[in-house]
C-alpha cells in the first residue's frame, strides 16, 4: 500500500496522504466510499463496473449533503490515473470522500469535502480456497439498522461500525463471517457482503427495504442468473431458511462470489460449493478473468510500455 494517492486532484506520496486528527470524519464518521477492483484479464487490465461504482459514490455524497467537486468523468479518470501511476495490473481501489478539518461539532456543513483515491494489491477477501470450498459463518447477534435511522443506500463510513461489530464477533467465535438480521428478524446481509440462497432451483435474496446495501456485484449476479433462466426473487426470508437452503453464497466487490458451507454449524448442501453457485461463479469469472464482456462493464486500463 505504498503507491501514490490521488488527493483532491493531484497525486501525492503515500506518506503525505494524511488528515488532521481533528478532522470531522475522525470524530463523527462523516465519509462515503467505494470498493472497486481492477483485474488483469486475458485481454488486459480493466476495472469492473467503474462507472456504476463512481455514480454510487456521488449518490452517497448527495444523501449526506457532501458536494463532491468532481464530475463522474473526472472521478473515473482519476481512478485510471492512480492505477497506471502505481503500475498495478490488478488491484483493489478505494475512493473515499470525507469531511475534513473545520468547525468541531455534529453539524458537518462547515467542514471541507476531501476526495481521495488509493490503490493496492489485494487477493481473495475471504481466502483463496473459500471460492471453491466455501466459508463457515454464523448468525450475528448484531442486527442491521432500522429504516429511517441510517440511509442504507449510501455506502458511508459510519454505517460500517455496525458491520465491524458483526465481523469481530464472528472471527472471535471461530467463524469467517456473520450474517446479520433486519430489525424485524429477517435475513439481511453479511458484514461486507450481500446474501443469496438457492432452494429447489430458485435463487432468493433479501430485498433492499431491509437496510441492506444494494451491491453492484449483487446486481451483476442477479442479471447473470436471470439470463441463464433462473428465477431470482427478492423476498423476506426467516433465519431458518439458511439451514434448509440447498446452497448459500455471498457476493461483493471484495468477496466476489463466495460459497457458504455451513451456518451455525449446520452443513449447507454437500458442505462445499453447489452447482448453481459454481455456474454463476464461472459466468462472473469469465468476465473479470477472461475479459469476455458483452455488457460494457470493463473499463480498460492502459499502461505505457517502457523502452528497452
Amino acid at each position: 500500500m505504498k503507491s501514490d494517492v490521488w488527493f483532491n486532484g493531484r497525486l501525492v506520496p503515500h506518506e503525505e496522504a494524511t488528515v488532521h486528527v481533528l478532522s470531522h470524519v475522525v470524530h463523527y464518521g462523516t465519509s462515503v466510499f467505494e470498493g472497486i477492483r481492477c483485474y488483469k484479464t486475458k485481454k488486459g487490465s480493466a476495472v469492473f463496473r467503474l462507472r456504476d461504482h463512481m455514480q454510487r459514490l456521488l449518490d452517497s455524497g448527495k444523501i449526506y449533503r457532501m458536494e463532491i467537486p468532481y464530475s463522474l468523468d473526472e472521478l473515473e479518470a482519476a481512478v485510471t490515473t492512480t492505477i497506471t501511476n502505481a503500475k498495478l495490473e490488478s488491484c483493489y481501489i478505494r475512493p473515499v470522500v470525507f469531511r475534513g478539518l473545520g468547525p468541531m461539532g455534529v453539524n458537518p456543513l462547515g467542514n471541507p469535502v476531501e476526495t481521495v483515491i488509493a490503490v493496492w494489491e489485494w487477493g481473495a477477501y475471504l481466502g483463496a480456497e473459500a471460492l471453491e470450498n466455501g466459508v463457515d459463518v454464523h448468525v450475528s447477534s448484531w442486527n442491521r439498522m432500522a429504516p429511517n435511522t441510517f440511509p442504507s443506500l449510501a455506502k458511508a463510513g459510519g454505517n460500517y461500525i455496525n458491520a465491524g461489530l458483526a465481523k469481530m464477533d464472528a472471527v472471535l467465535s471461530g467463524f469467517t463471517e456473520g450474517i446479520m438480521l433486519s430489525v424485524d428478524g429477517y435475513l439481511a446481509e453479511g458484514s461486507g457482503e450481500n446474501l443469496f440462497l438457492v432452494k429447489d432451483g430458485r435463487i432468493l435474496t433479501p430485498p433492499g427495504s431491509l437496510s441492506i446495501l444494494p451491491g453492484i456485484t449483487r446486481d451483476t449476479v442477479i442479471r447473470l442468473a436471470r439470463e441463464r433462466g433462473y428465477e431470482v426473487e427478492e423476498n423476506l426470508l426467516p433465519r431458518e431458511a439458511l439451514y434448509l437452503a440447498d446452497e448459500l453464497f455471498f457476493t461483493g466487490t471484495a468477496a466476489e462470489l463466495t460459497p457458504i458451507r455451513s451456518v451455525d454449524h449446520h452443513t449447507i448442501g454437500s458442505g462445499r460449493r453447489g452447482p448453481i453457485t459454481e455456474e454463476l461463479q464461472s459466468a462472473f469469472f469469465r468476465i473479470i478473468h477472461d475479459g469476455e464482456d458483452p455488457y460494457g462493464w470493463l473499463t480498460p486500463v492502459e499502461f505505457e510500455v517502457e523502452a528497452v
